[in-house]
């Protein structure tokens, strides 16, 4: 017998797993808070011998390293990977037991594309492929995007890509499951995944990369390729490093004496609430990150790297969960952090500050010769569909462009009201007059909106 559990990282849109059989497990592609899998393993009532990478990530810090010191596992890493640390190197072909009471192994097949040196793991019962952990590889419905570890290198890597896919859909049997760690949400993808499960022979039928000749799908792939956050630029190398241990003890609590001290420095204050009781009330020139949005990815990419950042909670649990989602994308140690609401972070005298909120219905009874209407999508959103006479800011960018803002009260809005979000903080704190668009986009037609495709 053998299993296969899954471990969520939906903040990032990835999924690690915890696969073994009765005795012993190995966990592919762990993310930095290793606590998560040693409670997944304890739970199953195995062993960790082995701990296995399939590719020097470039979105995460991974807990690999920290987890195999931890229990004494060893740590499987891709052979081509240039890192700073022992490891048990992985070629193409090589295999390994993982449980013997159920002749349980992984055997390995080079899978490049995502990385130059990627792998992905078969996972084998008595030498039958069971399931296959695609990492970056092939994904449900698309594959990990070529572009992040060398611009000269992508047009080769989605090339491999093609070819790994099509390795893969050879090797395997069309019952194979397929797990792979990008593909939920993840910027990993170069395109938009779609389902939760799938196996070799729905993607053999499904997949663009499957079913398409190899020059058609590159040329498809690269020019569908969207923005990269900017601080995946620190995750490979850091990875290839070895990150450190996670440290999640609550940070240093801050007063509202302090808090204002640190806005005053021009240090980042965000206010992890939802979006409704900060445009309600908060203070002057903190920033709106929700806790259960995309926190973690949308404040790496938007903060300068290495900016102290304090926290303000509503909860010791919001706080501790905020934490543990930036610690996997190397926001270490806030310097500071405060839980409750307003009332308890302004000081004696000061009054929160505010701004509205609206729908897209609300927009179009304005003249809108009269405001500045601002889409903060990302450009392939934009090419989608945008409203006529709308200023294209994408959010990853509008903090140094903020000067290039027309004058008037600005209408902030995006595809669902989170980033407008953020994006009314940021210009509510440089002092301009803002409204929240907290729509769906899909509503802006319907409301009267002139919607046109570029």
């Amino acid at each position: 017998m053998f299993f296969v559990d899954t471990i969520e990282v939906p903040g990032l849109g990835n999924r690690s797993y915890l696969a073994g059989g009765a005795r012993t497990a190995v966990v592919v592609d762990p993310p930095r808070d290793i606590d998560r899998v040693l409670g997944a393993a304890a739970r199953r009532g195995v062993r960790l011998t082995h701990v296995a990478e399939t590719h020097v990530h470039n979105d995460y810090l991974s807990g690999g390293l920290q987890l195999a010191r931890t229990v004494g596992a060893d740590y499987l890493v891709p052979a081509g990977a240039r890192v700073a640390y022992p490891r048990t190197p992985v070629h193409d072909g090589d295999r390994t037991q993982v449980d013997a009471a159920s002749d349980l192994g992984l055997h390995a097949l080079a899978t490049p594309g995502h990385t130059p040196h990627h792998i992905s793991y078969v996972l084998e019962e008595n030498g039958t492929a069971l399931a296959v952990f695609t990492g970056g590889s092939l994904l449900i419905g698309t594959v990990g995007r070529p572009d992040l570890v060398e611009p000269r290198l992508t047009e080769r890597l989605a090339r491999a890509q093609h070819a790994s896919a099509h390795r893969l859909a050879d090797a395997l049997p069309d019952d194979t499951a397929i797990f792979p760690t990008h593909g939920f949400g993840s910027f990993c993808t170069s395109s938009r995944a779609e389902g939760d499960h799938t196996t070799i022979g729905k993607e053999r039928t499904s997949n663009a990369v499957l079913t398409r000749d190899v020059d058609s799908y590159v040329a498809e792939l690269l020019a569908g390729l969207d923005d990269v956050p900017a601080y995946y630029t620190h995750m490979g190398p850091a990875n290839a490093a070895g990150p450190a241990p996670v440290d999640l003890t609550p940070p240093a609590p801050a007063d509202a004496a302090g808090i204002a001290a640190r806005l005053a420095e021009g240090e980042w204050v965000v206010d992890l609430r939802n979006r409704v009781a900060f445009a309600e009330g908060h203070l002057a020139g903190s920033f709106n990150f929700e806790a259960d949005g995309k926190l973690a990815t949308y404040l790496a990419w938007l903060i300068p790297w290495g900016k102290p950042v304090t926290l303000l909670a509503e909860s010791a649990e919001q706080l501790a969960a905020a934490q543990r989602e930036l610690v996997r994308v190397g926001i270490d140690r806030p310097a500071a952090a405060a839980t409750g609401g307003p009332e308890q972070w302004l000081r004696e005298g000061e009054r929160p500050a505010s701004f509205p909120r609206a729908g897209f219905a609300d927009l179009a009874a304005q003249d809108t010769g009269r405001i500045v209407v601002l889409d903060v999508r990302r450009d392939s959103e934009r090419a989608a569909a945008r409203i006529e006479g709308s200023v294209h800011i994408p959010i990853h960018t509008l903090r140094r462009r903020l000067g290039e803002v027309p004058g008037g009260q600005v209408w902030v809005y995006c595809a669902t009201g989170m980033r407008a979000a953020v994006a009314a903080s940021l210009l509510d704190a440089a002092g301009r007059g803002v409204v929240a668009v907290d729509d769906t986009f899909d509503a802006a037609g319907r409301a009267g909106l002139d919607v046109r495709a570029a």
